[in-house]
């Protein structure tokens, strides 16, 4: 008997209540067979009516059976548990950590090959077999395995949620909606699920639509990024010869300058020298003469005396030059002075084309715009040093050294003639245009007004009156490129007074206007 045993399939030996191998096993009087555990306590629930079924066939007995253990059964159980320890599965069949468990199995639990949603637990491979053979099983809901089975339990009633209430947006059991939820819109989970699956296919069209336009942009960004840095490869390729330009042709005047000098110097000397020469034999040949002097006068012949004087009193024509006809070589300090000039110049044009330069570096927003800064700290990434030009300045405005802050006075200041100067009103232009994204903040006192103007803004009539907001410290913020002008009262915050949003068609520049004498605006220091 043993020996067939071995031969039969495990699963007819299983308890249709637990699933498991019979454990005490006894037979009802229809003929099916449980655990003993099992049916006494499936009986023991049906006490109160005093009808008990077999929970395969349903088949009713009065009164309740005495049960007695089957011993065959036992034992044919025991045969089979002992062949079943001979051919236990591989280690690969077990669950093991991040696996779902079959619920059924005893001791060392298999992997789950399926999740029951209507019996709510896990089953084996094994333990799974009556689902394929068990007419009521068969109609189960059965997925792929699950630890979140216990989450189709009704935490209030225990029992499984079939049901989908749309008023409050949550699965129900069947008694919530006769209870709780009596009188909502309820549908069956399955309806609510087909419903929002479709909702699901929009919505993953909408992100799969996305996610295109998204590797577009990723593209664009790539392409972007890629034709930034060739070029500002050959920015930097032609700013170096540019810049090796400008010193060989600085280095080749500075040669030519010191060649020019030297030779000048060498002329001028030669000359220099060989005046000098004949002055000196020339002084040679006078203190010669005056020593024959010196002694004529003192002969006492005086026939000697009368006819040697004639002679030596005859000065040979003379190679003197007054101290009047040479002239101090000062042209080479002119060279330096001009020199000078140069370097000044220079040094203003460089520091005006600098900042434009700088500007147009700095506007790294030309694919992917920033937002307007919101606080002083994120202002002060935009400060820029800016100066004021003489040559627009009114005559009645002084600047200091630096050209950062102007005053207004009562006497006319010795500014030379320009086409750039403002006449009508005490009103002054910074040197640097503006452009791409600035900051810069101005502190002032009397009447002032603060400005911001293109370069060919009217000098000469009142159109020309500048507008400004009232504080007196005000910071100015400036998106060229974004049309963007925003003056603001600076103090522990920053408050909005003015803001302007236009299209910006020239480079900007600073101005001040003011109408009071003793009146003062000055660019402030941004550290």
């Amino acid at each position: 008997m043993a020996q067939r045993g071995t031969q039969l399939d495990s699963s007819k030996f299983c308890c249709s209540i637990c699933l498991d191998l019979l454990k005490d096993p006894v037979t009802v009087p229809c003929g099916h067979s449980y655990c003993m555990s099992c049916i006494q306590s499936c009986w023991d629930g049906e006490d109160q009516r005093r009808i008990y079924s077999c929970p395969q066939c349903r088949e009713t007995f009065t009164p309740r059976p005495v049960l007695v253990k089957n011993t065959m059964l036992a034992e044919l159980v025991e045969e089979l548990k002992k062949t079943e320890l001979q051919a236990a599965p591989p280690d690969g069949c077990y669950a093991g950590p991040g696996d779902v468990a079959c619920d059924v199995c005893t001791g060392r639990k298999l992997k789950a090959l399926k999740s029951c949603l209507v019996c709510l637990v896990s089953y084996c491979q094994q333990h799974l077999q009556p689902h394929y053979e068990v007419v009521q099983l068969k109609k189960h809901k059965l997925v792929e395995p699950t630890v979140k089975l216990q989450e189709n339990l009704c935490s209030c009633h225990d029992e499984v949620m079939k049901i989908f209430c749309r008023s409050d947006q949550q699965c129900i059991c069947y008694l919530c909606a006769m209870d709780e939820h009596k009188g909502h819109d309820t549908v069956s989970a399955a309806a609510e699920r087909t419903k929002r699956q479709k909702e699901l296919g929009e919505n993953r069209k909408k992100i799969q639509q996305r996610i295109q336009d998204r590797e577009k942009d990723v593209k664009v960004l790539q392409q972007e990024v890629e034709a930034i840095n060739c070029s500002a490869d050959k920015a930097v390729e032609d700013s170096e010869e540019i810049f090796t330009q400008l010193i060989r042709l600085v280095e080749k005047r500075r040669s030519d300058v010191k060649k020019q000098i030297r030779s000048q110097q060498k002329g001028e000397a030669s000359r220099a020298e060989e005046v000098q020469e004949k002055l000196k034999q020339e002084i040679a040949e006078l203190r010669r003469k005056d020593a024959e002097l010196e002694q004529l006068s003192h002969t006492e012949d005086h026939i000697y005396f009368l006819h040697s004087y004639p002679s030596l009193s005859r000065l040979s024509e003379s190679t003197h030059f007054p101290s009047t006809d040479i002239h101090h070589l000062t042209h080479f300090q002119d060279v330096t002075a001009a020199l000078t000039e140069l370097r000044n110049k220079l040094q203003d044009l460089l520091s005006e084309e600098w900042t434009k330069i700088s500007l147009t570096v700095t506007e790294p927003d030309v694919l992917l715009p920033q937002p307007e800064p919101k606080t002083r700290a994120e202002f002060l990434r935009y400060s820029c040093q800016i100066t004021l030009d003489p040559n627009t300045a009114n005559n009645y405005l002084a600047l200091s050294k630096g050209n950062r802050k102007v005053t207004s006075s009562r006497e006319q200041q010795s500014y030379s003639g320009h086409p750039d100067r403002f006449t009508n009103f005490c009103q002054v232009l910074s040197r640097e245009s503006l452009t791409g994204r600035c900051y810069w903040e101005v502190e002032w006192r009397g009447e002032v007004s603060i400005a911001v103007a293109y370069q060919d803004v009217c000098r000469t009539r009142n159109e020309s009156l500048f507008g400004g907001p009232v504080a007196y410290r005000v910071g100015v913020y400036l998106d060229h490129r974004a049309g963007i002008l925003s003056f603001y009262s600076v103090s522990e915050t920053m408050t909005l007074l003015h803001r302007v949003q236009t299209t910006f068609s020239q480079p900007l520049h600073a101005g001040f206007g003011l109408y009071w004498t003793g009146s003062s605006a000055e660019f402030c220091e941004l550290k």
